[in-house]
């Protein structure tokens, strides 16, 4: 009678390491108290989803903030859905944001002592665990074919039965191991399956960081943990990986919870602790009313992509990730103008349990605060940057002239409240069209107020054209428009206007709005005196003298 070691050996006879091989070779980490091993582990199968960034951003605070160690896995095993070079994009647009893995999976090699990371070269390490499985009667070879398997679910089905592999429904798990070694000798194609010992009119608890404490079916099903293949399927490497490379703390999306049970078990099957799971609430959007996961497939900002090719400073989207992860973040901005994301405590406790809505007027609000706050250098350098990659007309702008450039994006900045004009870097050449002569001549149609006529906006450009102060400060270049305002007609007092309206041309707003026009082209711009004093007394001349 053939035993366990047969069907093991003959199996896996190329394995000749045991787990106590891979305890010694992967022993527990030397870190600090408290210290959390975290982990984001991506397929590559396409671009970084805007959730899968939320999820590693997640996992990266809370092993930075716990003086721990940040991983980049690749889980690579379902070779179909496999895009070539989508795993150093994603791993490109990760640092775009800051979030650089302590360890893991690289471009240009792994880096740490846990590897490898990239789950395709783990093939031998996942046979070890299941050969020794094989040999405590924990799984065992299956030879259903996909027909026979359909025959199965059909009868389930009609019968209103559950469908699954598990108990009595589990064909090939009642074959003997002569019968086994007998098929495998045959050629009969085969799976590897773990024998569960659950059943699922039980229930299994579990505390989620997120959630507290969670009740569910538990695992009766007899998953496939290794394919014809011979790569493992995500239940069954997961569990391993996270064994071996001794991570403390998954975060994960909550489309996992119904899964938990099974990963649990499998920890327990093999001796292991568990580490801490946190099933992260997942962004939704508005659609007709009703709320949605984020969709690849239907809405562009599902894509990390559509974000950075708008021109949103990476620390804005970050920062409003953080709005959405923790309910206490917002009220600590009011106290922490610099908006440095890793001076907050981040905390489970204190997310929502629900998906957040998707909020693209939160995000501007926040990315506009960020970029206010962008040292000039730093501004200068991310907008080029950008630019280069995305704006071939804007770069050619940055590149006329550089110091004009910094100065035009960087007006009001060194004021306690700088303005907060551009949400992102694409906000900015619509914003400042007029400051370049080439754009400024296309537009000829100036939205002078109909109640003034032509005779006297030629009268009043003229005077501010010869009158108004120029290389001034901003108090004397005001008092000097006051005076050819108050000259002209215009109440310099608001209080004067509204007693007596009739009295007067308009409010001193109006008269800087009539300058403004002239000078930008449009009734809104940005500080009328810097925009003046970066245009430039001849230019400003010329333009007032075009108008007119």
């Amino acid at each position: 009678m053939a035993t366990y070691n047969d069907l093991a050996e003959l199996l896996f006879p190329e394995i000749t390491k045991t787990i106590e091989d891979l305890e010694k070779e992967y022993p527990e980490r030397s870190l600090p108290e408290g210290a959390q091993v975290t982990r984001f582990a991506p397929s590559p199968t396409g671009f970084l989803h805007t959730g899968s960034l939320f999820t590693a951003y997640i996992a990266y605070t809370f092993a930075k903030q716990s003086q721990g160690v940040y991983m980049f896995r690749l889980e690579d095993t379902d070779t179909k859905r496999t895009i070539a070079g989508s795993a150093d994009e994603l791993i490109d647009q990760l640092e775009e944001f800051g979030i650089i893995a302590d360890e893991g999976y690289f471009a240009n090699g792994d880096k740490g002592a846990y590897g490898p990371y990239q789950q395709s070269a783990r093939a031998d390490i996942y046979k070890t665990v299941i050969k020794h499985l094989i040999l405590e009667g924990k799984a065992y070879p299956d030879f259903c074919s996909a027909e026979e398997l359909q025959k199965i679910r059909d009868f389930q089905e009609a019968n209103k039965i559950l469908p699954g592999y598990y108990g009595p429904y589990a064909r090939d798990r009642k074959l003997t191991v002569d019968e086994q070694i007998e098929k495998i000798k045959a050629g009969t194609p085969w799976v590897i399956r773990y024998k569960s010992n659950g059943d699922h009119n039980k229930k299994i608890k579990f505390k989620d960081s997120i959630r507290g404490e969670l009740e569910l079916a538990d695992n009766d099903v007899d998953i496939v943990i290794m394919k014809s293949d011979g790569l493992p399927t995500y239940h069954f490497a997961h569990v391993v990986d996270d064994h071996f490379m001794r991570t403390t703390a998954v975060t994960r999306g909550e489309e996992w919870i119904p899964s938990t049970p099974i990963h649990i078990q499998l920890f327990r099957d093999l001796g292991w602790k568990a580490p801490k799971y946190a099933h992260l609430p997942v962004i939704m959007k508005l659609d007709h009313g009703n709320k949605r996961k984020l969709s690849k497939r239907k809405d562009p900002e599902a894509a990390v992509s559509y974000f950075l090719k708008a021109g949103y400073p990476a620390r804005g989207l970050l920062v409003y990730l953080m709005s959405i992860a923790n309910s206490n973040f917002e009220e600590w901005t009011i106290t922490n103008k610099s908006l440095d994301v890793s001076k907050f405590t981040f905390s489970f406790k204190k997310m929502a349990l629900d998906g957040a809505l998707f909020d693209e007027n939160k995000l501007n609000y926040f990315s506009k605060e960020v970029i206010a706050a962008t040292p000039k250098e730093e501004l200068f350098k991310a907008v080029k940057e950008w630019a280069s990659k995305n704006s071939e007309s804007l770069l050619k702008k940055i590149e006329m002239d550089e110091e004009y450039f910094s100065k035009i994006i960087n007006i009001e900045k060194d004021r306690p409240n700088p303005r907060k004009d551009y949400a992102k870097y694409s906000d900015i050449e619509p914003a400042t069209w007029f400051f370049y002569d080439e754009d400024f001549a296309k537009h000829d149609a100036l939205p002078f107020d109909e109640k003034f006529d032509k005779d006297f906006l030629k009268a009043f450009l003229g005077e501010v054209a010869d009158k108004q102060l120029y290389n001034a400060t901003e108090s004397e270049w005001w008092n000097s428009v006051k005076e050819l305002a108050a000259a002209n007609g215009f109440a310099v007092s608001n209080k004067d206007y509204k007693a007596n309206p009739e009295a007067f041309k308009g409010n001193i707003s109006a008269a800087a709005e009539l300058i403004r026009i002239a000078v930008t082209g449009q009734k809104d711009s940005q500080n009328l005196h810097e925009v003046i004093d970066i245009l430039g007394e001849e230019r400003v001349k010329a333009r007032l003298k075009s108008a007119i």
